[in-house]
């Protein structure tokens, strides 16, 4: 066992489990002679040093320990050095600490980047690049290392390696080139991929193909790599240029996706890619997210294979597609699969975010009246699931609305459309839930019947003071200055600490008040003060647009989002609908036009 284990106080260290007095058995027990506690032992020190990449105030201590017996035991030496290696990428307050430890421990390991087995070699190569700055001393050893080495696996990671420490940039681009040519097309992957990374952008399309070709020839699978943040992977690094990318996509690398999430204006060229290589729900609902941001309308046959699965779920994510690409002959799709999977229909979710009765509401969506058989079906089926499809369609939610009133509180927002012409049953219900506290039903009361009184006493009876004043600004953003009485609770919420719900409460009081003075430019800071627009811009771009009003002060947030290549909003997890990013252009293109058009106004 090595020497000086008991001179550290193990318990007042902490690892993933508490305190570490257990690290000095558990060294000792890889040094067993019975090969089963060895294995053990193993697992539990990773698990409690580096556990799911965490780091402790234990393993910086452990470190040296472990790095000695790395020496002293080659049959454990490929998982020992493995633990030295997720040290130090692993993260943690005491990251600083266990790296320099670990950087300590490198000299007496040098040793090991000549072992027989390559894969300790490898694992030697990614403990060193990881060091940084404290391993450029060992950047001779690197160089004599390539020159030396003859495992194509271990000479690509060299050449990765020595890409991320050397200073010399003329000294690296010169070794890289000279690569490329290399009889390995894993070396000449590493190589071109360590170009990529430092060449400004546009990326040169002569190194890219290179890399295309490399990669072609022998795929590598970067999604968990060893190397330091500096480094990045070929596929990533593509994806800042998206012409790159669409190369990339057009040899059959699996980036259409990421393409779409990262650009705009790039599904056309992409969308049949992923349709193609899709095995599952998941995958056509992406395809159906990438669809809604084109003008559609064309026939796509790569579709055709999953809209004949005998998989339920693909079948319906293929016919969600279809609907999102405006596919001639989707409302029939839509039609026959209410059909003959009526129950599936309704309630199936294609994926774990996906809502029941995605297809319906789609099909609603996006064809509007064309879509009236899918709405005739809902009327003469009402689901919980599907029955807001019926929203755009009174006539048909008119003659079902027993069963509308049957299925609340789903249904509310179908009555409150209907308005007065919902009739006194469904007031009666909406009143009685109403009573109980269901706001949502309250404010369909106030569409039907004009009584705003019971939402305010929804309101007014939340035990909260935070609750109370966000109901207030849902149903003073709803009703407008027929419940002027809550403007106390929505200024208390515009007023409140913090930028949350800002936005929503500003334009609740320009609904109920029609002042701007005071609320555009709340409005506006919220869009100007942020480079990356959540849920809240596009909640801002939404009020602007309903005042008609664009201050001085978010016209540079409201032109980036309408004019970026980029995606200005982030996509939240695909569940078939549009990309967040699209409305967001859409409103901010409309605003700008619109104000455009008359005389500038200000806030």
């Amino acid at each position: 066992m090595p020497e000086g284990i008991e001179d550290i106080d193990w318990a007042v260290l902490e690892h993933a489990y508490g305190a570490a007095d257990d690290v000095p058995s558990l060294l000792r027990a890889v040094c067993s002679q019975d090969a089963g506690e060895r294995d053990v032992a193993l697992d539990e020190l990773f698990s409690a040093l580096c556990h799911q990449g965490s780091i402790f105030s234990a393993t910086a201590e452990a470190v040296p320990f472990v790095a000695r017996l790395a020496l002293e035991r080659p049959g454990e030496r490929l998982r020992l050095l493995w633990l030295l290696h997720g040290a130090a990428v692993g993260t943690g307050r005491e990251y600083r600490e266990v790296r320099r430890a670990v950087a300590v421990a490198l000299p007496s390991l040098l040793g090991l980047a000549a072992d027989e087995d390559p894969a300790v070699r490898r694992t030697m190569v990614w403990t060193v690049a990881v060091g940084e700055d404290a391993s450029l001393p060992l950047l001779p050893l690197l160089r004599a290392r390539l020159e030396e080495e003859r495992d194509a696996k271990v000479r690509a990671d060299l050449v990765t390696a020595l890409g991320l420490l050397d200073v010399s940039p003329d000294s690296r681009d010169a070794r890289n080139r000279a690569l490329l040519s290399a009889p390995e097309p894993l070396v000449r992957g590493a190589a071109a991929t360590d170009l990529l990374r430092t060449a400004p952008l546009p990326l040169p399309a002569a190194l890219v193909e290179s890399a295309l070709d490399a990669h072609e020839a022998a795929p590598v699978e970067e999604t968990h790599h060893p190397w330091p943040d500096s480094y990045r992977p070929l596929m990533e690094r593509l994806l800042d240029d998206p012409d790159a990318a669409r190369r990339a996509v057009a040899r059959g690398l699996p980036v259409a996706w990421e393409l779409t999430e990262r650009w705009r204006d790039h599904e056309r060229d992409v969308v049949p890619w992923p349709a193609g290589a899709a095995t599952d729900a998941w995958d056509l609902c992406r395809v159906a997210r990438a669809g809604a941001a084109l003008q559609g309308g064309e026939p796509a046959p790569w579709l055709a294979p999953h809209l004949r699965s005998r998989e339920v779920a693909v079948r319906m994510a293929a016919t969600l597609a279809a609907v999102r690409l405006r596919v001639p002959g989707a409302i029939g799709l839509v039609t026959r699969l209410m059909d003959e999977l009526p129950q599936e229909a309704a309630t199936l979710c294609l994926t774990p975010v996906t809502a029941p009765g995605a297809v319906v509401r789609a099909a609603v969506e996006v064809f509007g009246a064309a879509a009236e058989p899918v709405a005739r079906r809902v009327a003469a089926r009402p689901g919980a699931e599907w029955v807001d499809a019926l929203r755009n369609f009174p006539a048909l939610a008119a003659g079902c609305v027993d069963d509308l009133v049957r299925l609340l509180p789903a249904s509310a927002g179908v009555l409150a459309a209907l308005g007065r012409s919902a009739g006194p049953a469904a007031a009666r219900a909406l009143r009685v839930r109403a009573e109980a506290g269901d706001l949502t039903a309250a404010l369909a009361l106030a569409r039907v019947t004009g009584e705003v009184g019971p939402a305010v006493d929804v309101v007014r009876a939340l035990p909260d003071a935070l609750a109370r004043r966000t109901a207030a600004v849902e149903v003073a953003g709803e009703l407008g200055p027929r419940v002027a009485e809550l403007l106390p609770l929505v200024e208390e919420r515009l007023r409140a600490p913090g930028r949350a719900g800002r936005t929503e409460a500003a334009a609740a009081i320009w609904r109920v008040t029609g002042r701007t003075h005071d609320t555009a430019p709340v409005i506006a800071d919220q869009l100007a003060r942020h480079s990356d627009p959540r849920e809240s811009h596009l909640g801002a771009l939404r009020a602007l647009t309903a005042m008609r009003l664009l201050p001085v002060t978010a016209r540079p947030a409201v032109e980036h989002i309408a004019f970026s290549s980029r995606r200005v909003l982030s996509g939240s997890l695909c569940d078939g609908t549009p990309h967040r990013d699209v409305e967001a252009r859409e409103l901010a293109l409309g605003l700008l036009a619109l104000t455009d058009r008359r005389q500038p106004r200000t806030a």
